[in-house]
């Protein structure tokens, strides 16, 4: 996980509470910025014709207001399907879907699709991006993974460099790992204070509000493998030597924070679960059942955002290309 941190911040209040005059004015003259209204949060409404989908992806979905117990999540989760097999051409009709769909974002320039992926060490965030975009156009698709922060980045606001890295319009950017790390890196490392990460949860909420205004969907995945799938792979890869370098000894490191992180994980989730910028808890032990409710998610998302080509430009019926 990232290390990204700024030990030195500190919050300014949003209001001052002495001067009830000032803030009732501000407050007339700056109403609350107008919700969303495409209905994204709940794509399986607009691309289902008889909900739920198969996979059942709305399953997984965690309403606002609610609390997430990764407890209560079985990673072993599979629905009726058994084997990889059983969802090969399932998944290639939603990685076909979404290959279609992308080609229309990226002509119709006007929308775009940021997706965050965050799990544990060996989660499958870049095994993910491999087994659900396959066919899609690079030239439209982009993907950021986000390390320790640079000195400069240190020396802006945590969420500067996240922003950076935003979707154009007629983009699909993937976040392989994201701004969620400032809530949880930072808070199982003891890098900065709690008052300071438990304030960038409504920092977080405003920021991917701000996003959507601007025509810009998000989706988040956390991908929830259990420790004891966590084990069979680390040691996968210290069985293998051509998996040598996937390994790294501050993984055990991480693996001993497991409890911490599981509750830093639930406390982000239940606090930035919107209807505008919705999070998806994906049981993930099992690699194809994940890409596949991922793949379809997707999918369907792409479809209730409804992007369409431009008009051709007008006359062309009547052009005659010279030898």
């Amino acid at each position: 996980m990232s290390t990204g941190a700024d030990p030195g911040a500190t919050v300014t209040p949003l209001a001052d509470a002495s001067t009830p005059t000032d803030q009732a004015q501000t407050q007339a003259d700056a109403p609350d910025a107008p919700a969303r209204a495409v209905p994204i949060g709940a794509p399986e409404t607009v691309a289902t014709d008889d909900p739920p989908p198969d996979p059942d992806y709305p399953r997984y979905r965690v309403e606002p207001g609610t609390r997430l117990d990764l407890s209560r999540v079985d990673a072993d989760e599979s629905e009726h399907y058994g084997r990889k097999k059983d969802v090969k051409d399932e998944l290639d009709t939603q990685r076909k879907r979404i290959e279609q769909l992308q080609a229309r974002l990226y002509g119709e320039r006007r929308q775009s699709l940021l997706i965050v992926l965050q799990a544990m060490d060996t989660g499958g965030k870049d095994g993910t991006i491999r087994g659900v975009f396959q066919g899609v156009n690079p030239q439209g698709c982009q993907v950021w993974s986000f390390k320790a922060p640079s000195t400069e980045e240190l020396e802006h606001d945590f969420l500067w460099r996240y922003h950076q890295k935003a979707p154009s319009r007629g983009m699909i950017t993937i976040f392989n790992r994201s701004h969620y790390e400032e809530v949880l890196v930072v808070r199982v490392k003891g890098l900065m204070p709690e008052d300071v990460w438990r304030h960038r949860y409504a920092m977080i909420n405003e920021f991917e509000h701000a996003l959507t205004l601007n025509n810009t969907t998000i989706i988040k995945f956390y991908l929830h493998i259990s420790k004891d799938e966590q084990k069979r792979r680390l040691q996968s890869r210290l069985d293998d030597p051509s998996k040598h370098w996937k390994f790294s000894s501050n993984d055990l490191k991480e693996r001993a924070h497991w409890d911490a992180y599981m509750a830093a994980f639930e406390d982000a989730v239940s606090n930035c679960a919107t209807d505008y910028a919705p999070w998806y808890v994906v049981p993930a032990n099992n690699k194809w059942y994940r890409n596949l409710v991922i793949a379809r998610t997707i999918a369907d998302t792409l479809e209730a955002m409804n992007p369409q080509f431009p008009p051709a430009e007008s006359g062309l019926e009547r052009i005659t290309i010279a030898d």
